[in-house]
């Protein structure tokens, strides 16, 4: 399970329900370019039986979050899992505000810009919104991609901006899985805050993927309870870490600034 295992959140909360938690387990399970998977997949991801595997498929169809396949055994997507992801985009203040902003920073000098917005979830940034550079060669991404969030600048910027007991409650999804990897984050943690402290922003060079260059800066909501990053990047070979730093911190400074604005 990405963020706790549910029998063991159940251990610890009488008002946990596991069978929801493994019922949204089962639609996490899904990655870049699988638009289809068995339930011997989601066994494998999830840890559970193949016989309980059949009682959620079962049911995330009957809902409509799944759709099976019956002729191959696979599953798909189904539209209610897009109409609860839209809702979730249309319910975020921060989207609309952050629209203008993102697409007058990837009309910047160099037109292999890519701009996105994303929050943690888990050990992971996922993408919110995204503007992405018109090049044929570029870094293309889209809504729902995951980043690490102790390995890419984007990530770094949000452990950076959030309360302290957000980002230990990161951490102790870090330690949980490895205490190895709750250490290693802690000291990309220190990096990143002491990076930003003398910058006013993070970095990301080849960390990520060896052959992409970045920067980002967090962002937060109108009410400051939630802690979003806001990055610009593109291919290693066309953006160079010289432009982002002296052209685009500044105006990536400004654009978190104009987003996070209160009300």
């Amino acid at each position: 399970m990405h963020d706790m295992d549910a029998d063991q959140a159940e251990g610890k909360d009488r008002n946990f329900v596991t069978s929801l938690a493994r019922g949204l387990e089962i639609l996490r399970c899904y990655r870049d370019n699988e638009p289809s998977l068995t339930n011997s997949d989601f066994s494998d991801r999830t840890g559970l039986p193949k016989a309980t595997i059949s009682r959620l498929t079962y049911t995330l169809c009957e809902l409509g979050y799944l759709v099976a396949d019956e002729r191959v055994g696979t599953y798909r997507l189904g539209a209610g899992v897009l109409q609860l992801g839209f809702g979730v985009l249309a319910s975020m203040d921060i989207n609309d505000r952050a629209k203008q902003e993102m697409q007058a920073l990837r009309r910047g000098p160099n037109s292999y810009i890519t701009v996105a917005l994303g929050e943690q979830h888990g050990l992971d940034v996922v993408y919110l919104a995204t503007a992405n550079s018109s090049e044929g060669v570029s870094l293309s991404i889209r809504v729902g991609s995951r980043l690490p969030v102790f390995h890419s600048a984007i990530g770094r910027a949000i452990l950076v901006g959030m309360e302290e007991d957000h980002r230990e409650a990161v951490f102790e999804i870090a330690g949980r899985q490895d205490p190895e990897v709750e250490a290693e984050g802690r000291e990309h943690y220190a990096e990143a805050k002491a990076e930003f402290g003398d910058k006013g922003f993070c970095t990301g060079y080849g960390r990520w993927r060896s052959d992409v260059n970045g920067i980002a800066v967090p962002v937060f909501s109108l009410t400051g309870a939630r802690t979003y990053g806001l990055n610009v990047g593109g291919p290693s070979f066309r953006v160079k870490k010289r432009q982002l730093e002296s052209v685009y911190a500044p105006l990536l400074i400004k654009a978190a600034e104009a987003i996070s604005v209160r009300r």
